[in-house]
């Protein structure tokens, strides 16, 4: 027997789904807890009397631990039941929460973020994969979609609702909230979640296991993409609050309505997502990083109109829902025969990606302007445009 038929034979359909609610959930209060300070960039710089570019260190710092730890944790977890290693993560997750909501001073935050990086690495790393092995191998591509739909979730409710939160009661109170959430979380992720040794088939994730995927053709221009892709959109995304502001003219409440319109179309392009890649992964990864590319370009030069910076704001959450989904289906199917280690790779690129993004972003910002790093990460996603458009199919 496989350990995906001894984790489902035993259980109900309905226990299968909710255990994968339940990740769900665990991944959209990562997703949020790492993407919240892009709302909340002004009022920490603020008081704590620092640049855009260095509170833009709260969203570098998470990136650069989670690819650290994605590899780390994984292998030194070795076969633990990974249920009890995610909820182990996710009281992690909660402590660093409540230390930001606390921090007096601004190392204290930093502290915090390091604490978020090594929970998301792990979590991500794990979580990410367990669709077939919750409810099967049937139901394994509707219930990746499911669990992926957290990071437009986390962009459609986490971000602006700690936003408005944070414009109410200050910014500290914000991750209060989510440490609460994520106490909720812990409960669900106990009852839900089965035994989960790791995959029999596959066996531990081990250090050769990951070096031997990377010498794959497939598995390089994954990579590749994802790095461009990911640069380009964290390089401008963590900088999309000062530009509505500076740009836009937006006031503070109606930032949040635009983070809710950028983040709903992010839910529509994940399932958008989930769907057309069963036709052509390459055509839809192209797809999603062209109108990234297409939609920062133009911001800069039309972001004067609210509605057009609206309108652009969707095409832009749209794209951006589909680029997880495709990325970590383009390192499952490099991978078929080691999952676990495929969403190793997977996460690490990614978040190591969206750090460095967040941190080249915040030089330009300082040193040049937004509009520039708004550009800068347009031409970096269109450029991935051209790197697929000469692979083969995938």
């Amino acid at each position: 027997m496989t350990a995906s038929t001894l984790d489902t034979s035993a259980r109900t359909p309905l226990k299968g789904w909710l255990a994968v609610l339940a990740v769900t959930l665990g991944i959209f209060s990562l997703v949020t807890t790492e993407i919240l300070p892009i709302g909340l960039l002004t009022p920490i710089g603020e008081d704590f009397r620092i640049t855009p570019g260095t509170a833009g260190l709260t969203m570098t710092l998470p990136g650069f631990l989670a690819a650290l730890a994605a590899p780390a944790v994984t292998v030194a977890a070795g076969r633990l039941d990974r249920r009890i290693l995610l909820c182990a993560l996710m009281v992690v997750l909660a402590l660093a929460d409540v230390l930001a909501a606390t921090a007096q001073a601004y190392w204290a935050v930093l502290v915090s973020r390091v604490l978020v990086g090594l929970v998301i690495g792990a979590f991500w790393a794990i979580g990410s994969g367990l669709a077939a092995r919750l409810v099967g191998p049937g139901h394994a591509g509707r219930a990746t979609a499911v669990i992926f739909s957290a990071v437009p979730l986390g962009s459609v409710l986490g971000v602006p609702a700690g936003t408005f939160v944070g414009e109410l009661f200050g910014w500290r109170a914000a991750f209060a909230a989510l440490a609460l959430f994520t106490i909720g979380v812990i409960a669900a992720l106990a009852w839900a979640l089965p035994p989960l040794a790791p995959s029999a088939s596959a066996g531990a994730t081990r250090l050769g296991v990951l070096r031997a995927m990377t010498r794959g053709r497939a598995t390089r221009l994954g990579l590749l993409v994802t790095v461009l892709v990911v640069l380009a959109h964290f390089g401008t995304y963590t900088y999309v609050t000062p530009l509505l502001r500076q740009v836009t003219q937006v006031s503070p409440e109606l930032i949040t309505v635009f983070l809710l319109v950028y983040g709903t179309a992010g839910i529509v392009g994940n399932f958008a997502a989930g769907a057309a890649i069963a036709r052509d992964l390459r055509l839809t990864f192209l797809t999603a990083a062209g109108l990234i590319g297409v939609a920062t370009c133009a911001l800069p030069l039309l972001g004067d109109s609210k509605a057009v910076t609206l309108a652009l704001l969707v095409i832009w959450g749209f794209a951006y829902g589909a680029v997880p989904v495709c990325s970590g289906t383009w390192f499952a199917r490099a991978a078929p025969q080691a999952p676990e280690a495929a969403s190793v790779l997977f996460t690490s690129s990614f978040q190591a990606t969206l750090s460095a993004g967040a941190l080249l972003g915040g030089f330009v910002v300082d040193a040049v302007s937004v509009p520039a790093v708004m550009v800068t990460g347009g031409v970096l996603a269109l450029l991935a445009v051209g790197v697929l458009s000469r692979a083969r199919s995938a």
